[in-house]
């Protein structure tokens, strides 16, 4: 018999929420200090919600492109119903395969998703998932992956995130148009000072920033302002970086 579902009460939720944001830098006082409690309750919530199973783990977010240029490919599969949690841990014993999800309904139940060095390696995976008894229904190589906490669990006005629109050029190019954020770490800079404090990547462009109604070409002169919506040009993907600073400035964790 399943185990009926845990209620959370609004302290267990913001834990979930502060935890999804950024594990490895939200503190138990900065979050005790949101729901004014000690840092002690939050310390044992947590504990709590990990021996409950709802706090499975802290994974770390990696982009395998930069680590080696290594392939990130999603396998969907189809199997026996009755089989199906036992392939999939036995899918995830195999070499390369990070992270299996479990599909209630279609055909395709299983996503399986592998890391490889190169395409002889992912056929290398998709035959010894074939040996499991999978059927492979299709391929995709996964370019970048976005995550987002669960809002509902999160303060009550969440902040909009800084980007307005993203286009794709070609290959891993991107342009991106980001609203600046009055606490951004952007704002208030010139374009000069923002590329000598390394606030974005090295390879990122400045390419026009608008300002009622005005579209200013930026110089390294130009001050970047609250509410400007500035476009950006990455040759290798707008990063996590990038996006920071244009949104809301990070706090320093406690030490």
């Amino acid at each position: 018999m399943s185990k009926l579902p845990e209620r959370l009460d609004e302290i267990d939720k913001r834990i979930v929420y502060r935890l999804m944001q950024n594990a490895r830098e939200t503190t138990t006082p900065e979050i005790a200090e949101e729901v004014n409690v000690s840092p002690g309750t939050i310390r044992n919530r947590i504990k709590q919600l990990e021996e409950k199973g709802i706090l499975r783990g802290y994974h770390a977010d990696v982009d395998f492109q930069r680590a080696g240029k290594l392939l990130v490919v999603l396998i969907k599969c189809s199997s026996s119903v009755k089989d199906r949690q036992n392939l999939a841990k036995k899918s995830l014993q195999i070499q390369g395969v990070t992270q299996i999800r479990e599909i209630i309904s279609g055909d395709v139940d299983l996503h399986i998703k592998a890391i490889a060095e190169h395409t002889e390696e992912v056929t290398r995976i998709a035959n010894e998932l074939i040996e499991l008894g999978l059927d492979i229904k299709d391929e995709d190589l996964i370019r970048r992956e976005y995550y987002e906490p669960y809002e509902e669990f999160g303060p009550g006005e969440i902040e909009p995130g800084p980007i307005i629109d993203l286009k794709s050029i070609s290959g891993e190019a991107e342009t991106a148009d980001m609203r600046v954020n009055d606490k951004a770490p952007v704002s208030g800079k010139t374009v000069e000072e923002i590329n000598n404090a390394g606030l974005l990547e090295k390879e990122d462009l400045f390419v026009a920033i608008e300002r009622e109604n005005e579209t200013l070409t930026p110089r390294g002169n130009t001050t970047v302002k609250a509410g400007d919506i500035v476009t950006i040009f990455s040759p290798t993907g707008i990063s996590s970086e990038t996006l920071q600073a244009f949104g809301k400035e990070m706090e320093e964790p406690e030490s």
